[in-house]
């Protein structure tokens, strides 16, 4: 019984992973494309937040891709350490 929780934990857990990503890139995404028409863009603290919610592979890649916010020390440091910490987090609780 408890494997089958477990498994149903960890299937609801990479949806939801799977899901703040694309949240997370397609809102990096639309932030660039605002910035290049001069429109309202999306605050850097929600961009910050879906990374920090577990959208932080999402962001990441769309930073490299669309080459958005890469002058920022913020967001160049911030990320591969919010990353770094979940990709450790997750291995550390797939090891109990």
């Amino acid at each position: 019984m408890n494997g089958e929780i477990f498994a149903g934990t960890a299937v609801s857990l990479y949806i939801y992973l799977l899901l703040i990503n694309a949240v997370s890139f397609f809102m990096a995404a639309k932030d660039k494309s605002q910035a290049r028409k001069g429109k309202r863009r999306v605050p850097e603290k929600t961009l910050f937040l879906t990374a920090f919610l577990g959208g932080s592979a999402g962001m990441y890649l769309s930073m490299r891709l669309f080459h958005h916010k890469t002058k920022h020390k913020r967001f160049m440091l911030g990320l591969p350490a919010i990353l770094l910490a979940q990709a450790a987090a997750v291995f550390l609780v797939g090891r109990l």
